[in-house]
């Protein structure tokens, strides 16, 4: 057993004794061996799931047996679960399962003994999630699903007397896709947050088939509006108004849809199916809600044309009812496909002039402000922006740089991450984002717990103007209220091919921030270029590099049989530059079969005199990494059989051949749980 550093402020930083994280492994055989036991998923449709869920719950039950607390759970029947193979597509929005990508490996991903105490450890304690809707079933020891929820996008997000609102897609009767309504919580900080009534449920023939993505507007005259998509009961696709029943709520619990409804529907030369997701309205005169101005409100929403190009619709409107389109696109990048959730906003460019601080989303264009345009793409599943230069006259959009366009350049997370949105927050002057984080387990292990995906941590977004080139994204500031005890080490070596325990506690509900410091003369040293990196077609954090990987694993077992890493990995080019990877590598996650597990990763920015800094948020089944301030992040979902409860153990690690590494400091905080739950109070 390898001796745990305790923490400085306990007793110095010892660096303990060091010994060989990994072996070297293959980058060619290292994927493909973490799928090989998966097989093509069941063809069964949903519908002839539903009927049988609660005899599903009941059949648990039946086969479990009593264990005494503290001995284990029983083990979740390993077959009898049928789900079907695709969700969403059919519907007209992106892919809603991990089924084609387990099915694509080969192999049985129905047959892994998943206990109710590994499904109960996923329930995250501070990210947003509905309501559990789980019952606990006295004298047998299991926990049964009476009710299953699913939950997608973020919508509308706005701040409204005193209460932050998020409303999002829930499925309130399964744990997989379809039934779309609105569901509704509030949040005083935007971490604690409340569940509310349904917002909005698919109850009239423009929305049948589901209240989709949409966004809230705030007018002048403290009026909101509510732009949403609808599928109607012949899946078009249109645009829909909805308001709130009593502004003076600060809840805003009910909302009556407009009488106009639809108010858009697809123009011709667009797919009945590919018309969706309005953004936030801006005025292109700058007379957002602080200024008053008359000027026509524009909407941008998601298509693509007959050629597979991705673009953004400009409507113009006075009213919200009655919408001109605009002469030309927004923008159009060939061969993006289908961009869903658009979003658009500035954000301040001028350091002396406040850049710190979001934007209202009506700012007018000018020297000291970029155009942020995004877009979530349904080819690949990523979210995607770029930073240009907005034409108010035209309403057109141009990128800073072509070569990094939307769809083809920078992501806001090169992980699980998807269907963001942002919105301002007039309280304290920021631009927050929230994305969508799904599971990549499978359907029949979320059926089985009885929930599917999260929200990511709310994140505010500003442009580093250090680069000029990219967002910065990090947790809101709320988050640190979280953090109860705190450990710090400093000073800690880490020789090559070292791994290091570190004496942390509690390892499930963590807040860490860690700066690296490389040794330079060895980075000087080595001659040899390494121009084929790329975190996603690597061995991860056992394959071992000149000058990488290293940084820290979580979520990891005292054996190290199950890990999550998050490192940097340093490449040389043929011309002698050093180019820095940020990666996070899920491939020994879990022991689990039924999983789709990667190396997620891409470049990141490190400036002349900077050394290499990361936080990661550990919430149980999600982990959230920033690197070098939060120019580039990642988002992983992971499902340990092992390093779960009190078994789970964090560790420092390099498994570069040529470099030594100095963790130069390194703090880890234990977060509190949000509590999140219904509200029950009166105002």
């Amino acid at each position: 057993m390898i001796p745990t550093v305790s923490p400085a402020m306990d007793g110095g930083a010892d660096t303990g004794t060091r010994a060989p994280l990994l072996p070297e492994t293959d980058p060619r055989s290292a994927a493909p061996a973490a799928r090989q036991k998966q097989r093509p998923p069941s063809t069964t449709v949903l519908c002839a799931v539903v009927p049988y869920l609660l005899l599903l719950g009941l059949t648990v039950v039946m086969v479990c047996k009593f264990q005494h607390e503290g001995q284990g759970a029983a083990a979740m029947p390993a077959a009898g679960v049928e789900v079907a193979a695709s969700r969403g597509v059919a519907e007209g929005v992106s892919e809603k399962s991990t089924a084609p990508l387990l099915g694509g490996a080969g192999g049985d991903v129905s047959d892994y003994a998943w206990t109710n105490a590994m499904l109960a450890w996923q329930r995250t304690a501070f990210h947003f999630q509905p309501p559990k809707n789980w019952m606990n079933a006295r004298g047998i020891g299991v926990i049964v699903p009476i009710f299953f929820s699913a939950s997608p996008d973020p919508n509308g997000p706005l701040y409204h007397k005193g209460w932050y609102h998020l409303f999002y897609q829930w499925n309130p009767d399964s744990a997989v896709w379809g039934n779309i309504t609105w569901g509704h919580a509030v949040s005083r900080d935007l971490v604690h947050w409340l569940h509310l009534p349904l917002a909005m449920v698919p109850d009239h023939w423009y929305d049948a088939n589901g209240v989709w993505s949409g966004s809230a507007t705030r007018l002048p005259d403290g009026r909101i509006v509510m732009l949403y998509t609808g599928s109607t009961a012949e899946s078009v696709q249109v645009q829909n108004l909805a308001e709130p029943a009593d502004p003076s709520d600060p809840l805003l619990r009910e909302w009556v849809k407009s009488d106009a409804n639809p108010v858009l529907a697809p123009p011709p030369g667009i797919g009945i199916k590919d018309f969706r997701d309005p953004t936030t309205a801006w005025r292109a005169g700058g007379g957002g809600s602080n200024n008053g101005s008359s000027a026509a409100w524009r909407v941008a929403i998601g298509s693509k044309d007959r050629d597979h190009a991705g673009l953004a619709l400009v409507y113009s409107t006075e009213d919200f009812v009655r919408y001109d389109p605009e002469p030309t696109l927004m923008h159009v990048v060939p061969g993006t496909g289908m961009w869903e959730c658009v979003d658009f906003y500035p954000v301040a460019a001028d350091p002396a002039a406040g850049a710190e601080d979001g934007l209202e989303t009506s700012e007018p264009p000018g020297p000291g402000v970029k155009h942020v345009l995004k877009a979530s793409l349904d080819d690949d599943k990523h979210d995607y922006y770029a930073i240009g230069t907005y034409d108010a006259g035209t309403d057109a959009w141009t990128p800073d740089d072509a070569g990094i366009d939307v769809g083809i350049g920078l992501r806001y997370d090169y992980g699980k991450f998807y269907a963001s949105k942002t919105f301002y927050d007039p309280v304290l002057r920021r631009r927050v984002l929230w994305g969508w984080v799904g599971e990549t387990d499978s359907e029949r292990a979320d059926i089985l717990k009885g929930w599917a995906s999260v929200q990511s941590i709310p994140r505010t977004v500003l442009l580093d103007t250090k680069t000029g080139s990219n967002l910065l994204q990090w947790p809101v500031v709320e988050v640190e209220n979280l953090r109860m005890s705190g450990k710090s080490f400093d000073g800690i070596a880490l020789d090559r091919g070292a791994v290091v325990p570190l004496d942390v506690g509690k390892a499930t509900q963590l807040d860490i921030e860690a700066v690296f410091e490389v040794d330079a003369s060895a980075v000087e040293g080595v001659t040899e270029a390494e121009v084929g990196f790329n975190c996603s077609t690597s061995a991860g954090a056992a394959g071992r590099g000149l000058l990488g990987p290293f940084g820290l694993l979580v979520l990891a077992d005292e054996d190290l049989s199950e890990q999550t890493a998050v490192y940097f990995y340093l490449a040389k080019g043929t011309d002698g530059s050093l180019k820095t990877f940020f990666c996070q590598d899920e491939l020994r996650s879990s022991k689990a079969n039924d999983l789709v597990k990667r190396v997620y990763g891409s470049t990141v920015p490190v400036l002349d005199g900077e050394n290499l800094s990361v936080r990661i948020l550990v919430d149980h089944s999600i982990v959230e990494s920033f690197a070098q301030g939060g120019r580039t992040c990642i988002t992983s979902r992971v499902y340990p059989t092992k390093a779960i409860y009190e078994s789970a153990r964090v560790f420092l690690f390099n498994n570069a051949t040529n470099v030594h590494v100095t963790a130069k400091s390194l703090k880890i905080w234990e977060l509190n749980s949000a509590y999140i739950r219904p509200y029950t109070g009166s105002l």
